[in-house]
């Protein structure tokens, strides 16, 4: 059985902790609540449901996601998103209460990049720094040199100097895309995103065929046969500010379809197709970023757990390539 079916299977069989859950609860006016008592603040990534989008202080990609957590005020951080997002925040915010409604929402990435193996990989390539996209674990990022997301990878390997050797790590798409937007050649880590690299690149030829007014926007981390039919290429938070600044109306989207709920809040009347898996399948939503729901968000307040704790070390030596992308970053 592969990670995604599993996961789908583990939402259907255990769709939250069973905890003891009132129903006869309003959940949302339960979290408000529990979010004042514990002075509390709510991350939310883009690709979460709509409920709790609609719930969180703050929505963002990765990038606004760290530099939100790295200057909160609140007591308690509670990241609706998955695993390694989490761990950011912490490493960033070793005191605080760090809390994840669901352990299991992991990566792709994260997984296929254990730190034991990339450590042995880099040994072949002693020169090299190591950049590390942050959709990777805290042994990986204690690892690196710097920490990027897909909003700020070109920017980065841009301001070192040419002579410099990289490493790029775990995605494999995203940095064919650097590579490409800043001419220099880097060591890739061969990871992929399950969902990113599930988008049919035939369907979208048929879906542009039928949507000729339509433009294809896509996130890095598709592959190339996608990235080379895109009309706009960029991170999550690039990719809702490039629609609703467009005088375009209508748009093929090809990345988790969360970000479409924000797209039609701020761009009223327009039209967001999401781009199709090969199979017939919602192989297109992140079944890692979906395993987080209103009750699990709920019951992770309410009882102050799933609690995200780090080797302190570990947290030590993370902080300082993640650190350095927040400042490479302004």
């Amino acid at each position: 059985m592969n990670n995604i079916t599993e996961i789908k299977e583990s939402r259907i069989s255990n769709p939250f902790n069973p905890g003891s859950i009132d129903y006869t609860l309003d959940l949302e006016s339960e979290i408000k609540k529990l979010k004042k008592e514990m002075n509390a603040v709510i991350l939310a990534h883009y690709y979460q449901e709509s409920e709790i989008q609609d719930l969180a202080d703050f929505i963002g990609d990765s990038l606004q996601l760290s530099q939100e957590a790295a200057k909160t005020d609140a007591d308690v951080i509670v990241f609706a998103g998955v695993h390694f997002m989490a761990e950011t925040a912490k490493i960033l915010n070793p005191d605080k209460l760090v809390l994840l409604p669901d352990l299991n929402a992991g990566c792709s990435l994260a997984e296929g990049c254990p730190a034991p193996l990339l450590k042995k990989f880099m040994e072949r390539y002693p020169d090299h720094l190591l950049i590390s996209y942050i959709n990777c674990s805290a042994e990986v990022k204690a690892l690196s040199d710097i920490i990027c997301t897909s909003s700020n990878a070109v920017k980065i390997v841009n301001q070192l100097p040419p002579e410099q050797k990289i490493i790029f790590a775990p995605d494999k798409n995203l940095g064919k895309y650097v590579m490409k937007k800043s001419g220099r050649d880097m060591v890739l880590w061969q990871g992929s995103c399950i969902v990113h690299e599930t988008f049919s690149d035939k369907k979208i030829t048929k879906l542009k065929f039928e949507h000729p007014d339509a433009l294809l926007i896509a996130h890095p981390e598709c592959e190339e046969s996608v990235l080379s039919k895109a009309d706009y290429i960029g991170s999550t938070s690039g990719l809702l500010k490039f629609v609703t600044e467009s005088e375009k109306n209508k748009f093929i989207v090809a990345t988790e379809p969360g970000i479409i709920h924000q797209m039609l809040l701020k761009s009223k009347g327009k039209i967001f197709i999401p781009a199709p898996p090969e199979s017939n399948c919602n192989c297109n939503e992140c079944p890692y970023m979906k395993l987080n729901t209103l009750e699990k968000l709920y019951l992770c307040m309410r009882d102050r757990k799933p609690e995200i704790t780090m080797d302190n070390e570990i947290m030590k030596k993370a902080l300082k390539p993640l650190q350095r992308m927040l400042d490479m970053s302004k």
